[in-house]
């Protein structure tokens, strides 16, 4: 894992492998941030939480495990606040075909709920298209001691 640091914002830039082993590699990459910036017991479970689902997503759903594929995890230290950036390399997917998890037909399904959740656990969630495929999730976690 690349890791470059700064006395005020850290970086961290990694390939992982599409398997579910690196889910837990990458909780641990961004619990380790997290857990540096001051980030209190609750934020490191909500953000813990956000990065599994994210990186379930992307080796399931994205890379469908394809071992040629990989999925890209940025993470970004500020003063404030802490940026996420999970990337597979996917045909990537259109959110409004997705089924409304909340609706009633859904309810008591197994799945689906990913990303209404990963959106509970962060202050600013974006779903987008990766150059030149697949499918992008940024997230942002503010510290509470320091948001506006």
């Amino acid at each position: 894992m690349a890791e470059n640091q700064s006395s005020e914002i850290e970086r961290v830039d990694t390939l992982l492998d599409s398997s579910l082993e690196s889910v837990d590699a990458a909780e641990a990459a961004v619990l380790d941030v997290a857990g540096r910036m001051g980030f209190d017991e609750d934020d490191m479970h909500a953000v813990g939480m956000a990065v599994r689902e994210s990186m379930v997503n992307a080796v399931v759903h994205g890379n469908r495990y394809n071992a040629r594929k990989k999925v890209h995890l940025q993470v970004y230290q500020a003063n404030d606040h802490m940026s996420i950036i999970i990337g597979d390399e996917g045909e990537g997917f259109d959110m409004s075909q997705l089924p409304d998890p909340l609706a009633e037909e859904n309810l008591l399904r197994q799945s689906g709920r990913g990303l209404l959740l990963i959106q509970a656990f962060v202050d600013e969630f974006h779903l987008g298209k990766r150059n030149p495929s697949g499918t992008e999730v940024r997230m942002v976690k503010y510290l509470a001691n320091k948001a506006n």
